[in-house]
C-alpha cells in the first residue's frame, strides 16, 4: 500500500509506532532537507509533524505554529461534515465543535529568538477514535469519530493538512504577516474570554503583529510572546 502523497518538495517517512515528533527532530538534527513529513497513522490516533527551516528570526519564524493551524482548520474544514467547527487555541490546542481535540505543538533549535533556527517542527497529535472511556467522565475532551467525523479518512486528512498549510505559507511569505493574522483571528477560539497561560490569567483580547497573547488583568494589558509556546525538542 503507497503511502499518503504531498506537495513537491515534501517528504512522507512513516514512523511505524514512533513519536513524530521525535523522530522529526531527530532527523532534523542530522540535516535533513526541510519538508520531511513523519507520521504515524493508529487505529485511534493521527500523529505527524513536519520539518521546516524558514530563514528569519526564531521569533518570526513562529509564525509556521498560526500557520500549520489554518492549515489544519482548512483541511479538516473542507472533509468534514458542514455542521462541524474547528477553532484553534493560541498555544496550539484544537478545538472541534468547542470540545478540546488534540494539539499543535513547536519546537527549535536553537530557541534564541533574534537568531535564525537551524531548524523548526510543528508536530500533530490528533485523536481519531475513543479509548472507550465514558464519554461523561471528560465532557471537554472529544475526538474526530465523536464530532460525526468518522468518514474522515486520516491519510487524506494528513495531505491536506500539509497542502492547505503550504498555502498558508506561501501567503505569508508573498503578502506578510497581515492575511495570516487575520485568518487566524478569525479562528480563535475563547477570544475575550478569560484564559489562563503560563501561569497568567486574564481576558483575551487577541495577538499582536507578532502573535503574542494579548492578556488583560485589571487594567493593565501584557503581551506573551509566541516564543512561549514553544515544546522542549524530544
Amino acid at each position: 500500500m503507497s503511502g499518503p502523497g504531498f506537495p513537491p518538495l515534501f517528504q512522507g517517512l512513516a514512523t511505524a509506532g514512533a513519536d513524530p515528533v521525535a523522530i522529526a527532530c531527530t532527523e532534523a538534527r542530522r540535516g535533513c532537507d526541510a519538508g520531511l513529513v513523519t507520521y504515524d497513522i493508529g487505529l485511534d490516533s493521527l500523529r505527524a509533524a513536519i520539518v521546516f527551516a524558514p530563514e528569519v528570526p526564531l521569533r518570526k519564524a513562529m509564525i509556521m505554529l498560526p500557520n500549520c493551524g489554518i492549515g489544519f482548520q482548512n483541511a479538516l474544514g473542507a472533509l468534514a461534515p458542514p455542521e462541524v467547527s474547528v477553532h484553534l487555541e493560541w498555544q496550539g490546542d484544537i478545538r472541534v465543535n468547542g470540545a478540546s481535540c488534540g494539539a499543535l505543538t513547536i519546537a527549535a533549535s536553537p530557541v534564541d529568538a533574534d537568531a535564525e533556527p537551524d531548524w523548526l517542527v510543528v508536530g500533530l497529535t490528533l485523536p481519531l477514535w475513543s479509548d472507550g472511556a465514558e464519554t461523561g467522565e471528560t465532557p471537554d475532551r472529544t475526538t474526530l469519530a465523536d464530532e460525526g467525523c468518522s468518514e474522515v479518512d486520516p491519510t487524506d486528512l494528513l495531505e491536506a493538512w500539509v497542502r492547505h498549510t503550504l498555502v498558508w505559507i506561501n501567503r505569508w511569505d508573498e503578502e506578510g504577516v497581515k492575511p495570516v493574522h487575520s485568518e487566524w483571528t478569525g479562528l480563535a477560539h475563547g477570544m475575550g474570554e478569560t484564559v489562563s497561560q503560563g501561569g497568567r490569567t486574564g481576558k483575551f483580547l487577541g495577538i499582536d503583529e507578532n502573535f503574542g497573547l494579548l492578556l488583560q488583568q485589571n487594567d493593565q494589558t501584557m503581551i506573551i510572546p509566541i516564543t512561549d509556546t514553544l515544546t522542549e525538542a524530544p
